[in-house]
């Protein structure tokens, strides 16, 4: 593992960046170090599988809790993301070659790990022709193999600079979500998420449903960038117009003084607004907590939402 406590070493790209300073983080954004036994034996199945996670390399802020709980999301095609977003604590560089024996070691993994449900994730592969699209395929295929009734979850990049047919590779797999994450509201685009695009991320999902229409599709949001309620709740308005399923919303927390400042930390009751905003605009799943993240809870959400549908469904 590199040294994540000098962010010059994994993000070149903004070691010339001014410090941004960090507010300190009101009570309901801390948690405690993890110490379990269940962390440790999480952490060392992660290890001897030789699998990166994204709950280190972003810094979650659950990984204690859910590593303490046997659950990880796994994040392939390796560690180096080829994008350098602002907000994100992942390395950015030249990424290495795809190993082929990955998506074994990630369906061992979930195996050993007695998973119900799994959330995998990768970095950007811009230098892929396919984005990872084929890598992604086979890893759902290999979880299926050995895990049949293992749930799967998963949370790519936008595909960007790939054709379109690629996103037909990953949904033919049938993963049973189909999440993307547009992370912020289409104004700070331009300094949060400069090498993406607000509305190819919004069409990739919409095509996940014309693909498939019974597929989850799920997406998420940084609050505490800058963004205002209007923005927000237009952003949901733009998701349900897409027919996505599932929102997340959670706290930006600022990784180190180069990444993007926190504006400002939005508090418990807020979130407790935009989750009864989103719900009333028929999202059938809405997790909104400072600490949500996009596979925080991901099982039990997975339950609950394939529940919501159930019901829909019987209504109609």
């Amino acid at each position: 593992m590199r040294d994540i406590s000098i962010p010059d070493q994994r993000h070149p790209e903004k070691a010339h960046k001014p410090d941004n300073s960090q507010p300190k983080k009101p009570a309901w954004i801390r948690v405690k170090a993890p110490t379990s036994a269940g962390y440790k034996k999480t952490r060392d199945i992660m290890r001897e599988n030789n699998l990166v996670t994204v709950c280190e390399e972003a810094g979650c802020p659950n990984a204690g809790e859910c590593w303490s709980q046997g659950h990880a999301t796994m994040m392939i095609m390796g560690d180096i993301c080829t994008r350098g977003c602002s907000f994100c604590n992942i390395a950015t560089g030249r990424p290495n070659d795809l190993d082929t024996f990955e998506p074994g070691r990630v369906a061992h993994a979930v195996e050993k790990l007695g998973l119900n449900h799994v959330v995998v994730t990768s970095v950007d592969r811009d230098d892929l022709k396919d984005g990872g699209a084929e890598h992604f395929a086979q890893t759902i295929r290999a979880i299926r193999h050995r895990s049949p009734n293992t749930t799967i979850e998963i949370l790519t990049p936008d595909f960007l600079k790939c054709d379109s047919s690629v996103l037909e590779t990953v949904v033919e797999a049938r993963p049973d979500v189909f999440n993307h994450n547009l992370e912020t509201v289409p104004g700070l685009y331009p300094t949060v998420r400069h090498g993406a695009r607000y509305f190819h991320s919004l069409r990739l999902l919409q095509r996940v449903k014309e693909l498939d229409p019974t597929m989850f599709t799920k997406s998420g949001l940084m609050v505490g960038l800058g963004e205002d309620a209007v923005s927000v709740k237009q952003v949901m308005d733009d998701m349900r117009a897409a027919d996505i399923d599932f929102l997340t919303i959670g706290q930006y927390l600022q990784p180190t003084p180069k990444h993007h400042r926190v504006d400002r930390f939005v508090t418990p009751e807020e979130f407790a607004a935009y989750e009864k905003a989103a719900f009333g605009k028929g999202f059938l799943m809405v997790s909104a907590t400072p600490l949500t993240r996009s596979s925080y809870h991901a099982g039990d959400d997975f339950a609950k939402l394939r529940s919501a549908r159930m019901k829909k469904l019987g209504q109609a």
